[in-house]
Formats: structure tokens, sequence, C-alpha cells
């Protein structure tokens, strides 16, 4: 037996393990978890070796995180352009409607609740989509077996017609987000917000009140300076 080769891993799941603590979310407490990281321990490069990226006010002293924040604002109003040209002379009224829909056909029936956070919504804005697709008749409401109280709902024939109807124009609308982007930095990229993802997620799940949203993520997770 390969003790060497043990110990090794030992001391690799022990930094997995602390980093977990400092960083909660950041990779699921699993052995793909474990990997994920591990993947990422490889691809990111030495401190050495990193070289930072110019942003826009850099050089007046405007800090990465506010660069990151404007450029997904951008990113999500560009693909907003793209959506809205998607479903134009369409019976789609938002590209919310098919982005319910396309959730429901993959992922199948769910409750109203499980479908609104899934698309990360609150549930004001979500009820009135879903009101807005029952009365297309695009999905269907049923009792649930187990929980009498839940409805559960899930996409109808002619839900799946009208999205088929557009699929080919949403399709090349996602094509075109992603730009001009290698395979290689589009797996980059799916890595990075995902990890982002696994940390936002659980922090709106948890439907903190937004007077004290931000006092409450700083103060448990410690944001220092890096």
């Amino acid at each position: 037996m390969n003790y060497t080769l043990i110990k090794d891993m030992m001391v690799l799941l022990e930094q997995f393990e602390t980093e977990a603590q400092v960083h909660p979310h950041s990779y699921p407490d699993t052995i793909d978890g474990f990997k994920e990281w591990m993947f990422a321990q490889k691809e990111t490069p030495g401190p050495q070796n990193l070289e930072e990226p110019y942003w826009e006010g850099k050089e007046n002293g405007r800090t990465a995180e506010s660069a990151i924040n404007t450029l997904l604002v951008h990113l999500n109003r560009y693909a907003k352009t793209y959506s809205k040209s998607a479903i134009s002379n369409s019976e789609f009224s938002t590209q919310e409607d098919f982005i319910y829909l396309i959730n429901l056909k993959a992922f199948g029936q769910m409750t109203k609740m499980e479908l609104i956070k899934k698309n990360i919504h609150d549930k004001p804005v979500g009820m009135l989509i879903i009101a807005r697709l029952l009365r297309q008749g695009w999905i269907v409401q049923t009792e649930s077996d187990t929980d009498k109280r839940s409805k559960l709902i899930h996409i109808s024939e002619e839900g799946l017609r009208a999205l088929e109807e557009q699929m080919e124009k949403i399709r090349q609308a996602t094509h075109i987000v992603a730009g001009n982007l290698s395979h290689h930095e589009k797996m980059d990229l799916i890595r990075i917000l995902n990890k982002l993802d696994r940390f936002h997620y659980p922090i709106f799940s948890r439907n903190i009140d937004s007077h004290h949203l931000i006092s409450t993520v700083y103060e448990e997770y410690r944001f220092t300076k890096v």
C-alpha cells in the first residue's frame, strides 16, 4: 500500500475542509465537490504567474469587485435584448415565460415555489408569471399526492408547442450571448459562475429581509480584501 499517497490525500482533504469552513457553499461537501475543488487547484495559476487583466477605472483605484458587478449587469442586459428579439412576433409576453416553460420541460413537474426559486424570483413576481402561463394554457396544475396544500405544475401540450415554435430563435440567442469565447473559455466561465451560484443561492433561499441582507451576509462570511 502506498502510504505516501494516502498521506498526501489526507493533506488535500484537510485543505478542502478548511476552505469549506472559511467559504461555506463554495463547493458541495461531497466527493464531486472535492473533485471540483481539485480541478480548480490545478487550473488556477500561482500568484507569480497570475497576470491581472485591465478593467475600466483600474488606474483610478476602481476595485475588481466593482468591475465584476458592472460587467455582470451589462451581460444580463445584453442577454435580455437577445431574448426579447427571440420572442418578438410570438405569443410570449416576456423572457420569463419561456424560461419557466424550459425549466418545466427539462426538470419535470414541481411545486410553484420550487419553480419560482429555480428562477431566482421573489414569490409575488413568480406567482404572476405562473398565473399568466395558466391563463395561456401552457401549464397545468394538479394537487400533490403527498401534500394537499401544494399544487404541482407541469408543462402542457400547448406549452410544448409554443416553446418548440420559438426554440430555434432561443438557441440562436444563447449562442450569441456566449459570443466569441473558445470552448476552453466557456468551460472556465461555467466553473466560475457555478461557484458564484453555489455561494449566492443558499443566501437567496433564506429570504433575508432587504434591510438586513448586506449586513448579515457581510458579517457571516467576514469578507476581507485579498
